[in-house]
């Protein structure tokens, strides 16, 4: 079920859009947590499983999860508080602490705005918010690192309750990340730059970038292999990680990546400095001036209630508003397609859901609403949707509206960044997921972020015959920076087109994904 602009539904704690609950999921004051909650563990359990380990800043202890067989960490400082003077700034280094410090229960969820899909992050929230958790088996060394960044439009959602997974029962180390959201994260002002040699905006990549070394300085504490880390995300964590791919400030901090529908921009214009400059400009009129020091010391409820005002003039959906990718200067000093133009070739699987969410029928004027996508191109584009509709339409790639919205801000910028980076000779894998999410009935429709719960709660799919546990092909990308291993379908890499049909009937190989109307919206 879909509603119009501003109020659609589409997924949990992780999606881009507040509203739609996959079953299996809940939200908790945390945020994205697995059906299955850790139970049977005390937090004061001690033994040779749970003794103290050493990271930067001092001594942390955790506890044992509900099996016994894995260690979980939650909410260990990777950076100072990005209080007072250190608002909007780069991440600074974590201060340190004395004697033994507990990290085994939740920690707040970044500041963030309700929007009624995240109430419960909202309500458990804090400025002071630069944290991550760990979840590591008790044996092993040097094992695959695999580290998560959490969706929810750059804007909300939390990474607490991740390290539920027991993914790390098939032999990797999990890490989920907090990381600056909304005017927090990505606000870009003028005297920010001035002060900054000319940069502004962007600091919850710089969180995720801190995370990342800070993952290199201590996973091995942990038993992870610093010189293996997959980096994957869903939606705006999606996105995120394709930054990171571009940006050379995380050269050497991670090997591999996952893009979980989510590319740079999704399909919107990259969004200069100046035009970001604007979005500071309206913070200084709401406020009623443009004195920085006053802006650090505002509480931080009048910020919030500041950014739920902020606009974005070449934006059709206001809750796209820091999605649209920011060039600041810093963590991406060009566009970002020219970076990864640049960058080292990394391996990588690039995906998205057939049907992923869009306005509810009816609800826009459709000839409109394609002219703001494709300017000049609406045209083609209009003829080819009301042809496919004239002809009946494939009923699960949902309605016209949802169609258009996941072809434009999904389907079609994953091909694009899959091209660009396979003819650099990337390794590069490609999906299309097809399932609805974990318990619902089978014939349901999949939906932003359903593919979620097959791979951190390993799910199976296939009805019969063909049991895929997708969760496999995850941790065989982050062991060796290759899906397919022996006893599974065969996932063959994006040459010429090709990609991996996953559903409800396992996997099969196909050949280029919705060449129109993917052709006609051009490349990223």
């Amino acid at each position: 079920m879909h509603r119009h602009p501003g109020s659609r539904t589409v997924n949990p704690a992780v999606g881009v859009r507040p509203g739609h609950r996959a079953t299996g999921w809940r939200e908790t004051g945390v945020g994205l947590v697995l059906g299955l909650l850790l139970i049977g563990a005390s937090s004061e359990a001690a033994g040779p499983g749970n003794l103290p380990v050493r990271v930067s800043g001092g001594m942390v202890q955790g506890r044992l999860g509900e099996a016994g067989d894995a260690r979980i960490f939650e909410g260990i400082p990777f950076a100072a508080p990005p209080l007072g003077d250190r608002r909007w700034r780069p991440p600074a280094p974590v201060i340190p602490w004395t004697g033994i410090r507990k990290v085994d229960k939740p920690a707040p969820s970044c500041m963030q705005n309700d929007y009624g899909w995240n109430r419960a992050n909202h309500l458990f929230a804090s400025e002071d918010c630069l944290t991550l958790d760990v979840r590591a088996p008790l044996k092993g060394q040097r094992l695959p690192v695999m580290v998560w960044i959490h969706g929810g439009s750059n804007r909300a959602g939390g990474a607490g309750g991740t390290v539920s997974s027991r993914i790390t029962e098939q032999g990797v180390v999990l890490v989920a990340v907090q990381y600056r959201l909304g005017i927090f994260g990505f606000l870009a002002h003028r005297q920010l730059a001035a002060e900054q040699a000319g940069a502004s905006g962007n600091y919850g990549l710089m969180d995720q970038i801190a995370a990342l070394q800070w993952v290199q300085d201590n996973i091995t504490r942990f038993g992870g292999d610093p010189g293996n880390v997959t980096l994957f995300g869903e939606s705006a964590g999606s996105q995120d990680v394709s930054l990171l791919l571009a940006t050379p400030l995380t050269r050497g901090l991670f090997h591999k990546a996952i893009m979980q529908s989510g590319t740079p921009g999704f399909g919107m214009a990259f969004r200069p400095r100046d035009a970001a400059f604007d979005l500071g400009d309206q913070l200084d009129a709401l406020t009623g001036g443009g004195d920085l020091a006053a802006l650090r010391r505002a509480d931080a409820a009048a910020l919030l209630a500041a950014d739920l005002q902020l606009r974005d003039a070449a934006l059709w959906d206001q809750n796209f508003l820091w999605l649209r990718t920011t060039i600041d200067g810093h963590v991406l000093h060009r566009a970002p397609d020219k970076l990864l133009a640049a960058a080292s070739p990394r391996p990588v699987i690039v995906g998205s859901n057939r049907f992923e969410f869009g306005p509810s029928p009816g609800s826009v004027d459709i000839t409109a609403y394609v002219q703001h996508w494709l300017g000049r191109k609406a045209t083609k584009a209009l003829a080819f949707y009301r042809a496919e509709e004239s002809a009946g339409a494939d009923p699960r790639l949902g309605p016209i509206e949802a169609r258009i919205e996941t072809d434009f801000v999904f389907r079609c910028p994953a091909g694009n960044l899959a091209a660009l980076l396979a003819e650099r000779r990337w390794p590069v894998w490609r999906y299309e997921f097809d399932a609805p999410a974990p318990g619902a009935p089978r014939d349901n429709l999949t939906a932003h972020a359903a593919e979620i719960g097959y791979i951190l709660n390993r799910e199976p799919l296939g009805l019969s015959g063909q049991q895929v546990q997708l969760q496999d092909y995850w941790v065989n990308f982050a062991r060796a920076g290759d899906p397919n291993a022996d006893g599974l379908p065969v996932w063959g890499p994006f040459a010429g087109g090709a990609y991996a049909a996953i559903g409800t009937g396992g996997l099969s190989m196909r050949q280029k994904l919705r060449p129109k109307p993917c052709d006609l919206i051009g490349a990223l």
